[in-house]
């Protein structure tokens, strides 16, 4: 080929149109892992669905540049090592618990630091508040970008009685999901179990655990009806809410253009109404299980309510508080959405 010809093909290349450019590019294939039994769009664990919808919904705006391999139920990687994967740019995507990188980033436990997020309105309007835009700051300096905010209140599954009061727990074994749940479990007098919740169940049906604290999808998803009696639900209010963001490696998004990066986070705050929505009826569809297999179901009162919120406060606020800086400065700003 002589010089005139490819300075010919070069420059009709560079004058193209942008579809044709489109049209030769290889698509972008990213990973979405998480914990949590796999379905479908329609049906299933709604954070799977949650993933799918996402999926498609991206890849449908961005006409197929953007494509997506889901792998639920731990089958890419293990639960604990997805967000220190995803902080170094190993893996893509992830729905998962921040509470679980606590040990990390100690900074994340704000996301499951009980009593202090105490209804769904207070903790989605965490996301344009100051406390919001901090995390998400910090956590775009560890190399992570929340697309949606997803948050979901639990309850506590129990073999031999319902905990209700603080008093309930004393010399039961229970997994309560992040340091700060635990701290609050030890000065209630409670033995603390540590690990993630796809083990919760396992472990119930080996006696290794009395009761477990967990959100109400994974109470339903993981079958916990089938080895617990009793459930304390999350529907007259709750000290257990959990942000369990959809989580993005700050390197893979970096590396995307500008528009492909705005659908993503479009379609992410998009699907936060979903989110929500199923939270609340996995909230009330829970007690109709336990109920129908013949188990008990509680709900926590107001003064219930108020007794373990003065004990995270003189125990697990202040522990998180003393961290450092960065926690100090989260939990004051949080503080500042108490109603």
């Amino acid at each position: 080929m002589s010089a005139v010809t490819r300075r010919a093909l070069l420059g009709a290349i560079a004058t193209s149109p942008l579809w044709l450019h489109t049209a030769w590019a290889q698509p972008t294939n990213l990973k979405i892992s998480h914990q949590f039994p796999g379905g479908s769009v329609a049906e299933g664990d709604f954070r799977d669905r949650l993933c799918r919808m996402f999926a498609a919904g991206v890849e449908r705006r961005t006409r197929g540049r953007l494509k997506f391999s889901i792998y639920p139920h731990s089958s890419l990687m293990k639960s604990e090592e997805q967000i220190p994967a995803i902080a170094k740019g190993q893996l893509d995507m992830s729905l998962v618990p921040l509470s679980y990188a606590g040990a990390e980033l100690p900074e994340v436990n704000i996301g499951l630091m009980p009593g202090l997020v105490t209804s769904y309105e207070q903790g989605y309007a965490w996301k344009d508040a100051e406390i919001g835009k901090e995390f998400s700051r910090l956590l775009a300096d560890r190399g992570i970008v929340i697309l949606s905010w997803i948050w979901q209140a639990g309850g506590v599954a129990s073999r031999g009685k319902p905990i209700v009061d603080p008093e309930d727990a004393a010399g039961m074994k229970v997994r309560g999901g992040s340091h700060e749940m635990d701290m609050i479990l030890q000065e209630a007098g409670a033995s603390v179990v540590s690990m993630p919740s796809n083990e919760i169940r396992g472990a119930m049906q080996k006696g290794m655990l009395d009761a477990a604290m967990t959100s109400s999808s994974s109470l339903i998803s993981f079958r916990l009806d089938e080895v617990s009696k009793y459930v304390t639900t999350a529907r007259g209010g709750a000290y257990w809410f959990m942000l369990e963001p959809l989580l993005m490696s700050k390197a893979a998004f970096d590396r995307l253009p500008r528009d492909q990066q705005a659908i993503l986070m479009s379609v992410g705050a998009e699907l936060e109404a979903f989110a929500r929505r199923s939270a609340q009826m996995d909230d009330a569809a829970v007690a109709a299980l336990f109920q129908g297999k013949g188990g008990r179901t509680v709900d926590l009162t107001q003064d219930s309510l108020r007794k373990w919120q003065e004990i995270a406060r003189n125990t697990a606020w202040k522990d998180y508080g003393s961290r450092n800086e960065n926690c100090a400065r989260l939990l004051g700003l949080a503080e500042k959405t108490l109603a």
